[in-house]
């Protein structure tokens, strides 16, 4: 008999997580700490479980822009090596918790320099984290592998530089280069340089498109910037076409990205959140799952959001109904788009995602 779904059997089947931001996934409790340690004081509580709270309503707007805005905090108490460190030690440890084995976990190393750190020290002293929150998951009896985002912010002008560190340090940790913020006003062509350098330089691009904006956002992000992934792409059903029968036609674009089985990072609570999806029930992973794009389940920003891999599959399971096979689908499909080499990535399919799957559905 397959396993029962519940909470605590999602919990211990194996996830992968493509599309999570360091400085949106601290543990309340921390970002206090760290507050006191640096006499940071605006924060709107110092009681965690307050805290908590008050980031998810702060988030919980209908506004990407509004969203944005309660990084601040976090971003605030990530100026020191230490609480780079900290942080990103905690964010191994949670994520293996939650069953994850494999992540890419991704931030902006350019909004980590008010006190005086250069990009590079920045970039090091997360590795160093990610390494030491690793090591302790795995005395706790919780394999993880943890890969590095690099994002630079659309809005600014250091994508070039934020470009070579990821190429830099692609050897120790970093697997990839992204852009994030505002998309409105902010098109990913603004940084075509930095793309072409990754590309020339065989490395790999995921690029945030098609969360608040539309279709030019995701074409120009494929097109011209040569993205391997979409971060989001929920709009991509603004390309899809469902006649009163049922029948459904694919624009140009849409065929193109399910064709070319590009993946979309779909993070569920989070777009409902910021306003990208009115309900999970009419969220567009629904008809994406159903016509068979590269689709993949994550969280975006834990701490905001109030989300886990496992509350995003437990989420999906209660909305469409998806059982044990469908889960795995997710999860195949997010460790086939990792950006990590094509033996490692079949090694943990075959060797950790299919077994675990196969024992829950007997």
């Amino acid at each position: 008999m397959p396993a029962p779904l519940s909470v605590e059997t999602i919990r211990d089947a194996p996830k992968v997580l493509l599309h999570d931001h360091l400085d949106g996934g601290l543990r309340p409790g921390t970002v206090v700490e760290l507050a006191d340690a640096i006499g940071y004081t605006a924060l709107p509580t110092r009681d965690p479980g307050e805290l908590a709270g008050w980031f998810l309503g702060a988030a919980h707007s209908g506004s990407l822009e509004r969203y944005l805005e309660t990084f601040g905090h976090t971003v605030a108490v990530m100026q020191t090596p230490e609480a780079l460190a900290r942080v990103a030690a905690e964010c191994a440890e949670d994520l293996a918790a939650d069953g994850v084995v494999y992540a890419e976990v991704r931030f902006a190393p350019e909004l980590h320099v008010e006190q005086g750190l250069d990009l590079d020290e920045v970039v090091l002293a997360v590795l160093d984290g990610f390494r030491t929150g690793t090591a302790r998951a795995a005395a706790a009896g919780r394999t993880i592998r943890i890969g590095c985002l690099l994002t630079a912010m659309r809005h600014a002008a250091r994508s070039r530089e934020i470009a070579e560190l990821a190429v830099r340090y692609r050897d120790v940790g970093v697997v990839g280069f992204d852009i994030a913020g505002a998309e409105k006003g902010f098109p990913p062509t603004r940084h075509l340089d930095a793309f072409e350098y990754v590309r020339q330089q065989n490395a790999h691009v995921t690029i945030h498109a098609g969360e608040a904006f539309g279709l030019p956002s995701i074409w120009e992000a494929i097109q011209w910037c040569g993205a391997d992934r979409l971060g989001h792409g929920v709009r991509i059903v603004d390309d899809i076409a469902v006649d009163a029968d049922g029948t459904v036609k694919l624009g140009l674009l849409a065929a193109y990205v399910r064709d070319t089985r590009i993946p979309l990072e779909m993070c569920p609570t989070s777009n409902v959140h910021t306003g990208a999806a009115r309900s999970l029930a009419e969220h567009p992973i629904g008809l994406l799952t159903k016509l068979r794009f590269r689709v993949t389940v994550n969280t975006d920003n834990r701490l905001m959001s109030g989300c886990s891999m496992t509350s995003e599959m437990a989420a999906l399971v209660d909305t469409f109904g998806y059982g044990w096979a469908d889960l795995r689908w997710f999860t195949v499909n997010a460790m086939k788009s990792a950006f990590i080499g094509f033996d490692e990535r079949l090694a943990l399919i075959n060797d950790v995602i299919k077994p675990a799957y196969a024992a829950l559905v007997r």
